[in-house]
């Protein structure tokens, strides 16, 4: 039931291959034309809007934080000054919330709606699909390729991705992005590997299955002064943390009609609790 803090949009699960055949996506092209073996697959389910309630949900409890931070840099249209300003910002940012001492960047994603569109390298879309960027395996493969020479001595520690996604421009009331709580996803049933497909190699993430259970949430008009933390993976694997969320844009039927289209940058880091001395 839609009340004013809770909608009932369509979520997009996936649907798989009948013959059992392992699901992938990516941009490499399989030897019968296709990208991907996916079937997008819409379920209504219930989304809340927690404005005003963020202080009730971290990381390590519902696997992401909403936050307030206001970047310096405001356009987010060149990808050298991206990396020079934004980066670092969000370096410090995630040693603050996390408390982790070590934080490498590898790489960004801006996505801008542009409805009839192709979702492309180089024109992304907002990803109207529920996922979680890595699998475990795919995380600790993240560690060796974007830290070789300290891969041996970081995986002995604690180590987890986080992406931190804000809206840039205006307020993203259109295609909002929606995460679950983690306590509410059942890790056996509602998760499904996937290939993920690269020009050059495979990565591995999951899809998400419908589960009536699922709890979902967003800020509604998230603006660009406030960020969302999104724990993808986490090597702690006892039960007493979050391990991962799962995510996706959706279609908010509050959406006002002038509301501009949404554009977003999202940063995915590999973060660390070690005892190594950093070289800076």
């Amino acid at each position: 039931m839609a009340t004013a803090d809770i909608i009932v949009p369509t979520i997009n699960y996936s649907s798989y291959p009948a013959d059992g055949t392992k699901p992938f996506s990516g941009s490499r092209v399989d030897p019968d034309g296709k990208t991907t073996n996916i079937t997008s697959r819409p379920f209504e389910i219930q989304v809340e809007n927690i404005r005003g309630k963020e202080d009730q949900y971290d990381l390590d409890t519902s696997g992401f934080k909403y936050i307030k931070h206001k970047s310096a840099l405001t356009k987010f249209t060149d990808d050298e000054e991206i990396q020079r300003i934004y980066y670092p910002e969000t370096i410090e940012v995630l040693k603050k919330y996390t408390g982790a001492n070590r934080v490498i960047i590898f790489d960004h994603t801006i996505r801008r709606h542009r409805p009839g569109g192709e979702d492309s390298p180089g024109n992304r879309q907002p990803a109207l699909r529920a996922h979680v960027d890595q699998t475990p395996e795919a995380a600790t493969n993240r560690v060796r390729r974007h830290a070789p020479e300290l891969a041996g001595e970081l995986l002995k520690h604690r180590y987890q991705i986080i992406n931190l996604w804000r809206p840039i421009s205006h307020p993203a009331f259109e295609s909002p992005l929606a995460v679950c709580d983690y306590r509410s996803i059942d890790w056996d049933k509602d998760l499904t590997r996937t290939t993920l497909r690269y020009p050059d190699r495979d990565g591995e993430t999951f899809t998400v299955n419908y589960n009536p259970n699922q709890k979902w949430k967003y800020l509604r008009g998230m603006t660009p002064e406030e960020a969302l933390l999104i724990k993808c993976s986490d090597s702690i694997t006892d039960g007493s943390v979050a391990r991962l969320t799962p995510h996706t844009a959706f279609v908010d039927p509050t959406t006002p009609k002038d509301a501009p289209l949404r554009e977003s940058i999202e940063l995915r880091t590999l973060v660390f609790y070690d005892d190594i001395p950093n070289e800076e």
